[in-house]
Order: C-alpha cells, then structure tokens, then sequence
C-alpha cells in the first residue's frame, strides 16, 4: 500500500538514524518501527510490583488538629481564642 505521511522532525530524525545504523531502507525502517509500536499499542499493561509502604505510629498529636485556626496559631506561637 502506498500513503503519503507527513512526519514530524524529531520522528524524521530518529528514522534516518534508524535507517544509516541498520544500513536498511526507509520503507523497512518504518515497517519495522510501526510494527514494533502497534505491538506495544495492542499489549496488556504489564502488572506492577505493589509499592509497600513502612507506617510507624508517631503518638498523639503535639497540638490540636480538629480545629484548623487553632493549629495555625499554635504553629505560629500565638495564643488561639
């Protein structure tokens, strides 16, 4: 199948490259790449490793945290009333 696609410069770039490593064509270049890229395209997501967190009990809190403009004075040093 013939088609006219406009690519962008850095695609461009990395092609040419692609095509003087692999000393191949354009057309098999962009084969290749397109096959490959439609392939990862179709793939299911690879699972992942369960991120595990360590949590430590710190004890009750230093000030007051229920009352937010009682916690921003006592931060600040001022008296809340």
């Amino acid at each position: 199948m013939r088609t006219t696609l406009t690519l962008e410069d850095d695609v461009a770039i990395g092609l040419e490259r692609a095509r003087k490593e692999r000393d191949a064509s354009l057309k098999d270049v962009v084969n290749e790449a397109l096959r490959l890229g439609l392939h990862e395209m179709r793939a299911k997501p690879k699972a992942r490793k369960p991120i595990e967190l360590k949590v430590f009990d710190v004890g009750e809190p230093l000030f007051p945290i229920d009352n937010i403009a009682e916690a921003i004075a006592f931060g600040e040093g001022e008296d809340y009333k």
